[in-house]
């Protein structure tokens, strides 16, 4: 299908100032993301025009969050160097921290959970080194592995509905991978490149129930949609330059949520760049995975 816009532009869903607004998820009815360079986890009003809610406040990055299962109001993060269990209360118990090791300064970045309840996570170092960046898996007993390296920045990523794929963005490169996964251990296959952008930045994505994936274009004001052949199936204009994370949820699993981000824009770039925006499209996604 060639490409065409959505004709209904996005709303302002919740007008913010965020630095780094990332990791949308939508959980147990309620949409949460983070401001990564704040260090915090928000929670978003239920009804167009609310206002952000500060539900942890940590003393380091805190570049993603999931639920974990069986639990309210409890996450396991990517935050400053590594992995860490989150309680409702705002205590982290760390299981692993090991984006701290490596011959530059490192942080944790995007992340999120497979359909089997394993969480991946990306590291970065902090003045964008190429090849510095990795990715990690954490097992639902805690063990927390390295199953990519050589990166400048990954994010994402984003999982088909039985976990069998797994798309990573490497943003510095223009890149989007398809990394074949075994669902029953997490093993990753050789991956294909799945789409090379020549202008802009894939930054954090989603997938929704027809396994198309939704990408957020840093640096271009738009969301993309790619079918799983990786045909560009629709574009979302935003009037911010630098979204960050679609995530699929509302009531019907059909709201796409995009966040975005001011960091590095000068005042007359600004507008309502570091809002959250919601539109409604035709295909639902599912809620965020849980861990565990």
């Amino acid at each position: 299908m060639s490409e065409s816009v959505v004709a209904r532009p996005p709303t302002v869903w919740c007008r913010a100032d965020l630095e780094l607004g990332e990791g949308p998820r939508w959980v147990d009815d309620r949409l949460f993301l983070v401001d990564i360079l704040t260090g915090r986890l928000l929670e978003a009003p239920s009804e167009c025009g609310g206002e952000l809610r500060v539900r942890a406040q940590l003393d380091v990055p805190l570049g993603a969050a999931a639920p974990l299962a069986g639990t309210s109001d409890a996450w396991i993060v990517a935050a400053g160097t590594g992995i860490a269990l989150l309680t409702a209360d705002g205590t982290l118990d760390w299981l692993s921290r090991p984006a701290a090791s490596g011959p530059v300064p490192r942080r944790m970045n995007d992340a999120t959970c497979d359909p089997h309840g394993r969480f991946w996570a990306g590291c970065m170092a902090w003045d964008a080194t190429p090849g510095a960046g990795a990715v990690f898996r954490t097992d639902h007993d805690g063990t927390v592995t390295v199953v990519i390296d050589g990166l400048t920045i990954p994010n994402g990523p984003a999982f088909n509905a039985d976990g069998s794929l797994m798309y990573l963005a490497d943003s510095a490169r223009g890149v989007i991978y398809a990394f074949p996964v075994d669902p029953s251990t997490g093993d990753l296959g050789d991956p294909a490149t799945f789409v090379q952008m020549s202008e802009g930045s894939p930054d954090g994505m989603t997938v929704d129930d027809a396994g198309n994936l939704w990408v957020a274009i840093w640096g271009r004001g738009h969301v993309r949609q790619y079918a799983p052949d990786g045909a560009l199936l629709s574009m979302v204009a935003l009037p911010a330059p630098q979204p960050t994370a679609p995530c699929l949820g509302g009531p019907d699993g059909r709201r796409l949520f995009i966040t975005t981000a001011s960091h590095g824009l000068e005042t007359h770039q600004l507008g309502p760049s570091g809002s959250v925006f919601a539109l409604d499209v035709p295909t639902p996604g599912p809620p965020a995975y849980t861990f565990g």
